[in-house]
Order: C-alpha cells, then sequence, then structure tokens
C-alpha cells in the first residue's frame, strides 16, 4: 500500500496556507482530498478517447435525414482561472450511411468539457470528432455557456453568456440545412405527458 501524500492534495494545502487560512481548521481538514478528488473528477476526460467512446456505437443505416441531439447539459472548467463554465450542446449530423448510438453524443460532450477548456475549442473537438469518425454528409454543433471568469471577477457580468458554433460539410455548404438546424434547437421542447 502507497501511504505517499497525494500531490494535489498537498498543493491545495499549500495554496490555503497562501490564502492565509490554517489548513488544520476544523472546517478545512478535510478539503484537500475532496478538492483532489474534485479535480481528478472534472478533469477525468483527459484519460478517454473520444474515437472509443464513438466506435462501438456505429450502425449501418440507410438514413439521410438530420439527426439531432439537443439541450446537453455540460460543466467544464476554464483553462484561464480553473473557474466553472457551464450550459448547453446541440449537435446535428447529416448520415452517410451510418448513425450513431444516440447516448454517444452527450457522452463525447461530457469527456470534452471534462477537461481544462475554452468554450471555442470545446465546440470544435465536438464537430471535428464526429466528422473524423462519423465521415457524415455535415456536423453542426452549437454551444451556449456561462462563465464563472466573467460573472465573479474582471467584468462581472451577471447575464452575459457566449454562443460558439462550428459546422461542417452540408451544413457549411447549404444555408437551408445550417438555417433548419438553427430553427430546430430553438424550438421548445415537446410535451409527451
Amino acid at each position: 500500500m502507497n501511504d505517499a501524500p497525494d500531490p494535489l492534495e498537498r498543493l491545495v494545502t499549500q495554496m490555503l496556507k497562501e490564502l492565509g487560512e490554517d489548513p488544520g481548521r476544523d472546517g478545512l481538514l478535510r478539503t484537500p482530498s475532496r478538492v483532489a478528488r474534485a479535480m481528478r473528477f472534472f478533469t477525468q476526460g483527459y484519460s478517454q478517447d473520444p474515437v472509443a467512446i464513438l466506435n462501438d456505437a456505429l450502425f449501418d443505416v440507410s438514413y439521410d435525414e438530420m439527426v439531432i441531439v439537443k439541450d446537453i447539459d455540460f460543466y467544464s472548467l476554464c483553462e484561464h482561472h480553473m473557474l466553472p463554465f457551464f450550459g448547453r450542446a446541440h449537435v446535428a449530423y447529416v448520415p452517410n450511411g451510418k448513425v450513431l448510438g444516440l447516448s454517444k453524443i452527450p457522452r463525447l460532450v461530457e469527456m470534452f468539457s471534462h477537461r481544462l477548456q475554452v468554450q471555442e475549442r470545446l465546440t470544435t473537438q465536438i464537430a471535428e470528432t464526429l466528422q473524423r469518425v462519423l465521415e457524415p454528409k455535415g456536423v453542426a454543433v452549437v454551444v451556449e455557456a456561462i462563465h464563472l471568469c466573467m460573472m465573479m471577477r474582471g467584468v462581472q457580468q451577471q447575464n452575459a453568456s457566449a454562443v460558439t458554433s462550428s459546422v461542417h460539410g452540408v451544413f457549411q455548404q447549404d444555408s437551408k440545412t445550417r438555417q433548419e438546424f438553427m430553427d430546430l434547437i430553438r424550438r421548445q421542447k415537446p410535451s409527451f405527458a
């Protein structure tokens, strides 16, 4: 059994001291351990392979209309301040002989969001991975998020949000296809009750 102190715990303990806190006081005794576990969870996407996530769920299907998974909630950490940003991703593709198991799209979003990120890279990583693995006629990704680094510090804008997009293939070449995607992601959620 390895009893060596966890390097992340040591860093959190040192950070608490640098901030003027006493890491030995009651409320902070287990904080270094909690923060280390949380950071490993928040960044678990580094140990995951996006291609492996998708490859076991590709199916030959003759369907050539748009497939959309929208309102995918995600949480990530901004690489500039390591503060959270979170929101929703909307992902679409037009198949080219293969479809992807629908649950794999949220898994891909989650994997890339569980890395230190910027919203722009998150958006393009999702789109480029789907384009590379599926080889569809086109891919479109829109990500909407709020960033605590803008809300809690700096400009302190409480109502500002960021929207990014990445489009490939027919979504880039055909404005009608792109507009159909944008219209569909803006529709209210269906009521099945």
